[in-house]
């Protein structure tokens, strides 16, 4: 029996309305804070990922999913949302627009990681991106934004992790500290480790092995290594935080995973759960556009996965009701009044009501079991008596009443009646 490949998983009908639920909250913060939606193609050139995310990082390593296509082109497909965003901005001349530019997104993302809760090869992203604009107030417009919308859907217990990890001035003499801090400790690191040493030191402090985050704990803070420029920076996103109200911890080993990230970085975490159950995160990335064959272009931005979020509202019972199932069920008894059925289910539709007509010429009997099976709120049964007087017997399947009425009062039985949900 061939099955849904590993890491993937099928959104099934009774999932949808938390899906659902879920998008249509994004999208309305989404239209107050102003940002306007993109899509970028689910494949891109891989020279894109590696050129922004990292040649060295876990993605570019070992998680992409790379080919050649029938021409020969490398390919990849999206192992995450941003640079695709950005590559379209530049690509459609959007420096060209007022400043910041502020785009959101909805995507499927790829990557070849080890499934669990929460985390597939193929999961599903929303996206915030602000460019153009290098003020620390935007960085928390971003930040109040990812944190309004997870509030919006009840989500509590939140905490924001921040971190500064520095521009191109002063991250090299931080990473040559860091670098010497660790030479003494190599032998006890996991293999991941002992590369990112050489490879990408600054993915040392970002290692879930307990041993290695024993060694991380101690290591110096990217805070205390900062230029004038991200200094500044880092203590007026702080005072901007607070104007809104929004409680942060400083936590020197959140380094995030991408290495096109500058100044700030931060995270949106279920209290106590740690990075493996992060809800979203995100920061600045100032060369990100430059480095793609833009203009220098300063840029901030987040991203959450909506499976951790279902996953996290299932655990604190923040489900919406179940679909509402069927306002009308007809229930047709011969071939002419099942032609009359369809006429008036059609019309039910035009005026906003769900309807549903029985199949397959089951008896009134099997018609009734179906119409509960499908959870609906009314049945209306036809057959040549009702269908010579252009009535339907109305059957209210919450309380059993039943009654006759004429098919042009029909909608307004229905909206007359409480249990129609309409």
């Amino acid at each position: 029996m061939i099955q849904a490949p590993r890491g993937t998983q099928d959104i099934l009908p009774e999932d949808q309305p938390v899906w659902r639920h879920i998008e249509t909250e994004i999208t309305t913060h989404c239209r107050r804070y102003c940002y306007q939606r993109v899509e970028t193609p689910v494949f891109e050139d891989t020279n894109l990922f590696v050129r922004t995310v990292g040649e060295a990082t876990d993605i570019v390593q070992k998680e992409m999913y790379t080919f050649k296509d029938r021409g020969g082109s490398e390919i990849t497909l999206r192992p995450e949302g941003t640079a695709p965003v950005c590559r379209a901005y530049i690509e459609h001349g959007m420096q060209n627009r007022p400043q910041p530019v502020k785009l959101y997104y909805f995507a499927t993302i790829y990557r070849y990681e080890r499934p669990q809760a929460g985390r597939y090869r193929e999961h599903h992203q929303f996206g915030a991106e602000a460019i153009g604009d290098v003020d620390p107030a935007l960085d928390a417009e971003v930040i109040h934004m990812a944190w309004t919308i997870f509030k919006s859907l009840g989500l509590k217990n939140l905490t924001l992790q921040l971190n500064s990890i520095g521009c191109r001035n002063c991250r090299p003499a931080y990473l040559q500290t860091l670098v010497k801090y660790y030479e003494g400790l190599t032998a006890d690191l996991c293999d991941d480790c002992k590369a990112r040493a050489s490879r990408n030191p600054l993915r040392l402090l970002d290692c879930k092995n307990r041993t290695c985050q024993s060694a991380a704990d101690g290591s110096p803070k990217s805070v205390d290594n900062l230029c004038p420029e991200c200094r500044d920076h880092f203590e007026a996103l702080k005072k901007y935080l607070a104007a809104l109200e929004i409680p942060f911890n400083i936590n020197h080993r959140l380094v995030r995973g991408l290495d096109y990230y500058t100044k700030t970085v931060f995270e949106v975490q279920p209290e106590d759960e740690g990075g493996q159950s992060t809800l979203g995160g995100g920061g600045r990335y100032d060369n990100l556009i430059e480095e793609l064959g833009g203009p220098a272009t300063p840029a901030v931005g987040f991203a959450t996965g909506i499976e951790r979020i279902v996953v996290n509202m299932k655990k604190q019972g923040l489900l919406p009701p179940a679909s509402q199932g069927v306002d009308v069920f007809m229930a047709p008894i011969g071939e002419p009044a099942k032609l009359a059925a369809l006429k008036i289910a059609a019309d039910l539709r035009r005026q906003g009501f769900t309807a549903m007509i029985a199949s397959g010429g089951k008896s009134l009997k099997a018609q009734m079991r179906q119409a509960n099976g499908f959870a609906a709120r009314h049945v209306a049964i036809m057959g040549d008596e009702e269908l010579k007087n252009s009535s339907v017997v109305l059957k209210n399947m919450g309380t059993g009443e039943q009654k006759n009425v004429a098919i042009a009062a029909l909608a307004e039985a229905i909206k007359q009646n409480p249990a129609a949900g309409t």
